[in-house]
């Protein structure tokens, strides 16, 4: 009983059935925030067509008969691409009938696709929309195997059709999580991620002949598909790593494998090898807020890392992987903007305001193969636009108003209504928990 009552509290505001069409607008005035690390354009203007960004900047002309938004001098944005997280796929980390995240018990790993499993009713989904979250990068997690499957990219618009990019990307456990997935110990990981690479490689040779070895198989054949494309690079591989010689292990992986396309998740001591990341030209999705040494592999955590690495050259976006990142996605543009306040701290390393906000909209699409497609404002990508009430690195700014493939969002969120709710209680008109 107490486990539907919370399921039922949970339940998040209603979505419209189907898919909005894409939509048209061109938004004035506005404080221009391209988004890939250039400056903010103050009097710009972004042109909308068909739920696609044609034109931003400044003097863009504006086509006859489209609805035009006055920013009134605002911020305006690209929507935040939450660089990692789970959302959609876990509701109450406790219950396991609402956590899709991993499965312990199945015989599958890099075949899990989390697509199926993306629920557009999460309560999740309003809430960080409303906080200017448009797309989000959604990993499944390892369970039994250093393999943990194919991620995918969601939009938040409130219909029920989440997933814009299904299977965008395999993940993968290395460092202490890998270790133990692997038998114990980091070199049965790498040994578990050669077999497979290597598995996989000569299924693809074969042209898909799958070589049967029964229950004695370390790959099933739906694992060998799924990592075909990995093997070929057409598909990128986002490891978690946090330690600084688990990267350089991965760096010389890629070296007899140049074709992989690896994205570091984590990388809590990457500024301590940065130069070595940035040679073999991997991006990281870093947690902007491992400044502490948690574990074995983070002693030399440092809320200097991402300035540090992108100083040295590294491309890095933020990410919130072992921080709630089920439901606390909007956290990002807090700690984008804690970089900000960073880089004025003697002996410290931060980022500028535009790449920090890059790190939350550009780069993270950069990292799996989709800056083609969101993240910035740039013609072509997917019209996200979000109007911001002041700036939005600032703890305290809210969002005017969303946009997701050029269709306005609702902004409303069950909070509202708990807030509506309990603000003022009547007399007699109190839920029976709270009679005496």
């Amino acid at each position: 009983m107490k486990r539907l009552i919370l399921l039922a509290a949970a339940a998040p505001i209603a979505l419209a059935s189907v898919p909005a069409a894409a939509q048209s607008v061109a938004i004035t005035n506005a404080r221009l925030v391209i988004g890939d690390g250039s400056a903010p354009i103050d009097g710009g203007t972004v042109v909308v067509k068909d739920g696609k960004i044609v034109a931003a900047g400044k003097s863009v002309p504006i086509p006859s008969g489209i609805e035009t938004v006055d920013a009134g001098g605002r911020f305006v944005t690209p929507g935040i691409v939450a660089g990692f997280t789970r959302m959609g796929i876990v509701e109450v980390d406790g219950v396991d009938q609402t956590n899709d995240a991993g499965a312990n018990g199945s015989p599958f790993h890099a075949s899990i696709d989390v697509a199926p499993a993306v629920n557009p009713l999460t309560s999740s989904i309003p809430l960080n929309r409303a906080e200017g979250i448009t797309r989000a990068i959604v990993a499944p997690e390892a369970r039994g195997s250093i393999w943990a499957g194919m991620g995918a990219v969601i939009d938040l618009g409130a219909d029920r059709k989440s997933v814009s990019t299904p299977r965008a990307f395999q993940f993968m456990e290395y460092g202490e999580g890998g270790a133990g997935a692997a038998g114990g110990s980091r070199p049965a990981a790498i040994a578990m991620f050669r077999n497979a690479l290597y598995e996989a490689r000569d299924f693809a040779k074969r042209g898909g002949v799958y070589a049967d070895q029964g229950k004695d198989a370390l790959l099933t054949r739906a694992d060998a598909v799924a990592l075909e494309p990995v093997v070929n690079g057409r598909m990128p591989l986002l490891v978690h790593v946090e330690r600084a010689s688990d990267m350089l292990a991965l760096i010389d992986i890629k070296k007899e494998m140049p074709q992989l396309r690896f994205v570091f998740v984590g990388a809590s001591e990457g500024w301590t090898v940065a130069r070595e990341i940035a040679a073999a030209r991997i991006p990281v999705i870093a947690s902007a807020l491992n400044d502490l040494p948690e574990s074995f592999e983070a002693l030399a955590a440092t809320e200097s890392n991402i300035g540090r690495m992108t100083a040295a050259g590294v491309t890095v976006g933020i990410g919130t992987i072992n921080d709630n990142e089920a439901r606390q996605a909007r956290l990002e543009k807090q700690y984008a903007g804690n970089l900000v306040a960073l880089a004025k701290v003697p002996g410290a390393a931060g980022l500028s305001w535009d790449a920090a906000f890059a790190a939350i909209s550009s780069i993270p699409a950069e990292a799996i193969g989709l800056a083609g497609e969101i993240g910035s404002l740039r013609p072509g990508r997917d019209g996200d636009v979000v109007i911001w009430e002041g700036d939005p690195l600032e703890l305290g700014t809210a969002t005017h108003a969303v946009y997701i493939d050029g269709v306005r969002q609702p902004l409303h969120t069950r909070q509202d209504e708990l807030f509506k709710r309990y603000a003022s209680p009547q007399e007699g008109a109190l839920p029976k928990a709270y009679e005496r």
